[in-house]
C-alpha cells in the first residue's frame, strides 16, 4: 500500500482526541515555503476539510486572513442570539 493510500485511509475514529493538519505552500515570492499548523475547525468524513488561520511570524493575522475578524464578529453574543430565519 502506498504512503498516499494510507493516509487517505487514515482511520480518524471516536477514539481519536487530538489531530494536527499542517497546510504547506509556496510562498507568494515563489522563493519561500511556508507553513502553518493552526487548526480552527476540522470537518470529518465524509469529507475532511479542515480550517486554518494564517499569520505573520510575529504571530498578527496576515492582510487577507479574513477568518481573523469573521471570528471575531460571529463569537459576540449579539450575534449568537440571532435566530436564523
Amino acid at each position: 500500500m502506498s504512503l498516499l493510500r494510507e493516509l487517505v485511509d487514515l482511520n480518524l475514529t471516536e477514539t481519536t482526541e487530538k489531530i494536527i493538519a499542517e497546510y504547506i505552500w509556496i510562498g507568494g515570492s515563489g522563493m519561500d515555503v511556508r507553513s502553518k499548523a493552526r487548526v480552527c475547525l476540522h470537518f470529518a468524513f465524509p469529507l475532511r476539510l479542515v480550517m486554518c488561520d494564517a499569520y505573520t511570524p510575529a504571530g498578527d493575522p496576515i492582510p487577507t486572513n479574513k477568518r481573523f475578524n469573521a471570528q471575531k464578529i460571529f463569537s459576540h453574543p449579539d450575534v449568537i442570539a440571532e435566530e436564523p430565519w
